[in-house]
């Protein structure tokens, strides 16, 4: 895995993840702020200004990624985000994730290719690389604002095949994703983004360094009826974190959609 990596050929500094761990106060702050939870508010009466945060599934044509391994790239940029110094006490992207964070959280997910993800790389974000696979995620605004560059891309249509990355590795938290529910690409990225966000915010601040010191790497997987049920109960326990979706899209409102699950060795 490269976390944070370069956008393309070009190193880019707003893909750089460093600055999360240069100041250990300034990350306390940022994960306070995670763990305080969101929401609390109504959406807005004008539709344009209803916020959610943008994030770019890099597909290629030819030889596409493991959708287990775009997933988790997915995830990982999402948690990132939100704990890049830019998004703590002045920083320069304070306001807008503020605003997003303290609403209805809405993540879209969008898919991208050639010069179509490479015209991302000039937006706002943090981009992750896990396994060969790229996603990225953008800084949180207006849905009536969106980047022309990020407005264009296709959020429906191409998906992946499911596969078997076989057991996860136990020191990284594992993000497992509803097999019942027969969710897109797309729906599952923006879950498992929830999921990672959740999951950082429930940590404590030590193991959430933790995670952030290995560019807040995990794996994800599929969990059928009966690993499910097994999950579930380690939700009612405490000891994971459990995604409900709110129904705006493919899904029953309270459905769950994805469980996290710390790190075995953390």
């Amino acid at each position: 895995m490269t976390s944070i990596p370069e956008c393309g050929a070009e190193v880019r500094e707003d893909d750089e993840t460093s600055g999360a761990l240069s100041d250990i106060e300034g990350f306390r702050a940022r994960h306070a702020e995670l763990a305080g939870g969101y929401g609390g508010g109504g959406d807005p009466d004008d539709p344009a200004m209803v916020q959610a945060m943008q994030m770019v599934l890099h597909l290629p044509k030819i030889d596409p990624p493991p959708r287990s391994a775009l997933l988790a790239a997915a995830a990982s940029a999402a948690v990132a985000l939100c704990l890049d110094e830019r998004v703590g006490p002045g920083g320069e992207w304070e306001g807008r994730y503020l605003a997003w964070k303290r609403s209805r959280i809405r993540k879209v997910a969008r898919r991208a290719r050639g010069a179509q993800w490479q015209a991302t790389c000039d937006v706002a974000g943090v981009t992750v690389e896990i396994d060969g696979a790229q996603a990225r995620a953008l800084v949180p605004g207006p849905v009536g604002g969106v980047d022309p560059r990020i407005k264009r891309l296709q959020i429906g249509g191409t998906d992946l095949e499911h596969d078997d990355p076989g057991p996860p590795d136990p020191g990284l938290p594992v993000l497992w994703v509803n097999s019942g529910l027969g969710m897109t690409l797309g729906k599952s990225a923006a879950q498992v983004g929830h999921a990672s966000m959740l999951l950082a915010g429930a940590l404590p601040v030590e193991h959430a360094l933790r995670w952030a010191e290995i560019g807040f790497r995990c794996a994800v997987r599929e969990a059928d009826a009966r690993r499910w049920a097994s999950l579930a109960e380690q939700v009612a326990e405490g000891a994971a974190i459990a995604v409900r979706d709110a129904g705006f899209t493919e899904v029953a409102p309270g459905s769950m959609t994805v469980i996290a699950v710390p790190a075995a060795s953390w």
